[in-house]
């Protein structure tokens, strides 16, 4: 299956790179497991979990997953602010695949 990948002209017009284009980056993969294990979850919640992330960083990168309509931001009417984050049915359906990845590092972890 790879194979039609690697034989494709024109890798970033395949549905492997894509898919690896929405995951890239050092902290959207951990931002996605956190929604799926906690959701919903707030801003505060999700930079407790991923420990050395700034603000502007975590904020980035959710608004990129929002934007690639994998996760659903909610924001309520209230002082203070309250916005929750969660995974939209196009993200879960992405947790199958990064599931299938972890399952594979954990049996081939050295």
């Amino acid at each position: 299956m790879i194979s039609r990948y690697i034989e494709n002209a024109n890798f970033e017009d395949t549905g492997f790179s894509y898919t690896l284009s929405l995951i890239s980056g050092k902290h959207k993969m951990v931002i996605l497991y956190c929604l799926m294990e906690y959701q919903p979850v707030r801003f505060n919640e999700l930079k407790r979990y991923l420990k050395n992330i700034s603000d502007k960083t975590l904020s980035s990168n959710l608004k990129e997953l929002e934007q690639d309509r994998l996760i659903i931001r909610k924001e309520y009417p209230q002082i203070p602010p309250k916005v929750e984050y969660r995974l939209s049915e196009r993200g879960k359906s992405l947790m199958k695949v990064l599931d299938k990845l972890c399952v594979w590092g954990e049996q081939n972890r050295d």
